[in-house]
């Protein structure tokens, strides 16, 4: 049985560039952040990886970077939804002093064949020393 979850999350790990967009290779990316062997930097960051995450089917990190106050107690990720390119487009504070900050972001995706974007001002704060997900601001 753990054979194959450890084959099924090794197909869904990108060999190329990481989906995020940083052109970085995933291994060396967003990969290091999702098997635990580091920690985000930044607000941006964590929202890179969170962005890959949902690309590569990732519940477990998504789960673990969302703040305790707010994580959903389970996440379902859309099996047919596909997430292709993520536009960092604005960031306000979140850097390695700060302890708060926000990312606004657009997320592409397809489903059914058909595209989509999700449009998202983000909240992100340090729990624990770490940057976590907190919640989205209302436009």
């Amino acid at each position: 049985m753990a054979k194959r979850g450890a084959a099924r999350d090794a197909a869904r790990r990108p060999a190329g560039a990481c989906p995020c967009g940083t052109g970085v290779p995933y291994a060396d990316c967003c990969g290091l952040l999702h098997g635990g062997g580091s920690t985000a930097a930044t607000a941006e960051a964590l929202m890179r990886s969170r962005f890959t995450a949902f690309a590569v089917g990732d519940a477990d990190y998504l789960r673990r970077s969302w703040h305790s106050s707010t994580r959903p107690a389970r996440l379902r990720l859309e099996p047919d939804q596909r997430w292709t390119r993520l536009e960092i487009l604005d960031t306000d504070r979140g850097g390695l002093f700060d302890t708060a900050g926000t990312v606004r972001f657009r997320a592409h995706y397809r489903e059914a064949g058909r595209p989509g974007t999700v449009d998202e001002h983000s909240r992100f704060v340090r729990e624990d020393g770490r940057w976590v997900y907190l919640d989205a601001l209302p436009d």
